[in-house]
């Protein structure tokens, strides 16, 4: 094994280390929610590529550029509870999709798996719905929950049914070592309706992925501003998890507490107004510094709320992790 692989599963894995690891990412592609092409997954592959020979990072998240858009919805729009029934798991063009990822997945790990880490950005059921019958708008789902929340937990079950496909294959076939699985709570649906209607989709998806690999990250997303009652995601069965600490204002020492001192990812903003973009290199070491010795060394991962610009200088990530080195264990 790698000293890298070795490292970051380490740090998966709670255990002590010799230096805390570090990850970032941003996605390749202009639009990454664009329509699924030939063009935009090359574009996703060369991306990969530039961005681990120029940083060599500690571990990689496989971005899913091309590949937001569930195939399992039907022909006409989701406009009601009543449409979701009409959502099929196992259609031939989603089918396809799983393959077409599967292949991303393995064109990348074949190549730098063998030297570290990988994990592939998978999104819950809840989030594919979503971001396929509304435009990423969030309302959708309490809108469609506060009609018939029956109907829309049995949607989730059935999309859930791909996704844990998708999630098992990325890992037995590409090679990945987990997935990156984002979730993330609506406006006007309580925790424990969450957890009756919601949860179970999510769940079952984090199992089928254990049940090949059990080193997935579960990412609580901040997307524009969401916020999150971090418990709702204490009980899932996910060694690693990363939440946008700073739009929640849980840093990664609280959030530890949170999830029974399992292994956590985070502490820098991921927007242009945050040190990390901006800052010089003795502000963002110092910042590095400061989030270590504020959440230790152990089970400690530095990374973002989310997905950082593009157009971020590869040296400002260079300089995070030359502060995390001279930190040491």
């Amino acid at each position: 094994m790698s000293s890298k692989r070795d490292l970051v599963l380490k740090a998966f894995n709670n255990e002590k280390t010799e230096r805390v690891p570090v990850g970032f990412w941003f996605h390749f592609a202009k639009d990454e929610s664009a329509p699924q092409s030939d063009e935009i997954v090359k574009i996703n592959y060369k991306g990969h590529v530039k961005f681990i020979e120029d940083w060599d990072p500690d571990y990689v998240k496989i971005m899913s550029d091309g590949f937001f858009n569930y195939p399992g919805f039907p022909e006409e729009p989701v406009k009601t509870a009543a449409d979701l029934k009409k959502i099929k798991a196992g259609k031939p063009e989603t089918l396809k999709w799983i393959d077409d990822q599967v292949a991303h997945v393995k064109n990348i790990t074949e190549k730098y798996g063998k030297d570290i880490v990988t994990i592939y950005n998978v999104f819950s059921p809840a989030s594919y719905l979503f971001i396929g019958i509304d435009g990423f708008n969030l309302d959708s789902i309490t809108r469609l929950y506060k009609e018939d929340a029956e109907a829309l937990k049995e949607a989730l079950l059935t999309i859930s049914e791909d996704i844990k496909l998708l999630a098992a294959r990325v890992i037995k076939e590409g090679g990945t070592d987990g997935i990156y699985f984002s979730v993330g709570n609506f406006n006007g649906i309580s925790k424990d309706e969450y957890l009756k209607y919601i949860a179970p989709a999510e769940i079952a998806v984090l199992e089928a992925a254990n049940g090949v690999n059990d080193s997935s990250m579960l990412h609580i997303c901040g997307f524009e501003g969401r916020r999150n009652d971090l418990t709702t995601y204490a009980g899932y069965p996910v060694k690693v998890i990363n939440w946008a600490a700073g739009v929640e204002g849980v840093p990664l020492e609280e959030g530890k507490k949170i999830f029974g001192g399992r292994a956590v990812v985070g502490g820098f903003a991921n927007t242009a107004s945050g040190v990390l973009y901006k800052g010089t290199k003795e502000e963002i070491q110092a910042e590095t510094r400061k989030i270590l010795q504020a959440a230790g060394t152990t089970g400690v991962i530095i990374g973002a709320d989310c997905t950082i610009p593009r157009d971020i200088p590869i040296e400002h990530l260079k300089w995070v992790r030359e502060a995390a080195e001279a930190f040491g264990a």
